[in-house]
């Protein structure tokens, strides 16, 4: 299958101030994300994926090494572009409230992306065209087109991020990066963005790249994982392979640290 997103060798490292050593916060990952499919990055807190994530989106410049979407580099790019090429990665982020304005209605807040890339759109004569095209949106992920006048105070946790799914496919990506897109939500609502997400690939063909640190979501959700640890990734295969026969220790750490709901078989599980 076609690599939509090529890592190779990618390093990054932040220089200490006044002296203090630098710190390596991803540390020569080479990852082939796949299109069509869906593509976990784990690890615990500290072990990159956030760093991993911007590099990818091109938030920021690796120390060293390549990334490339569609076999171009993104270092290479001019600022045309890249613009382009933004139009294709979009991102959902963790807290869905934090990541919008909230003096911004919700038409505005998924129109935004629409206003930045297609100018014209946010004229006065263009609104009425633009209005439709959010309540569409918005009718994607499951939410009436009516609710574009309010603000994100007046939705619920699983609402909200419903409208920041809405705003990352507002200009029909190719790639969405979920970065711990349900670790904010009951469980209850975990399970129906989830299942919004995965309609949401077939539907659109859409790729995915899932950072979380919850392997039971994972498992859910994923074709393939990468294991990172301390900046690298130790561990990398088909989900079924690395969460069922790890063989790296630290993946296997990860996975005895999931909660068992049995506490029978936690106990045999500490056990051994």
């Amino acid at each position: 299958m076609t690599a939509l997103v090529e890592l190779d060798g990618v390093r990054k490292e932040y220089r200490g101030r006044r002296g203090a050593p630098g710190v390596v916060a991803v540390d020569g990952v080479s990852l082939a994300v796949r299109a069509g499919e869906t593509t976990a990055i784990v690890g615990e807190s500290g072990s990159g994926k956030s760093t991993l994530v911007r590099l990818l989106l091109k938030l920021e410049p690796p120390t060293a090494g390549t990334v490339r979407f569609r076999g171009q580099d993104l270092a290479a790019l001019s600022r045309t572009g890249l613009r382009a090429v933004r139009r294709e990665m979009q991102v959902v982020l963790q807290d869905p409230y934090s990541s919008m304005n909230p003096r911004m209605r919700v038409t505005d807040i998924v129109a935004e992306p629409i206003v930045t890339h297609e100018p014209g759109t946010g004229a006065r004569r263009a609104r009425p065209a633009l209005r439709e095209r959010v309540a569409g949106l918005l009718e994607s992920v499951g939410l009436p087109g009516e609710v574009q006048d309010r603000y994100p105070h007046e939705f619920s946790g699983g609402q909200r991020q419903r409208i920041s799914i809405a705003r990352a496919l507002a200009l029909r990506p190719d790639l969405v990066v979920l970065d711990e897109p349900t670790s904010a939500l009951d469980v209850s609502v975990q399970a129906q963005i989830l299942e919004l997400l995965a309609d949401l690939q077939t539907r659109l063909g859409l790729t995915y790249v899932f950072v979380s640190h919850n392997l039971a979501v994972v498992q859910q959700v994923a074709d393939r994982v990468a294991v990172l640890h301390r900046g690298r990734v130790v561990e990398e295969g088909s989900t079924d392979a690395v969460l069922r026969t790890p063989r790296e220790a630290y993946t296997q750490a990860l996975l005895a640290a999931v909660p068992d709901p049995d506490p029978h078989r936690a106990r045999r599980r500490r056990a051994a």
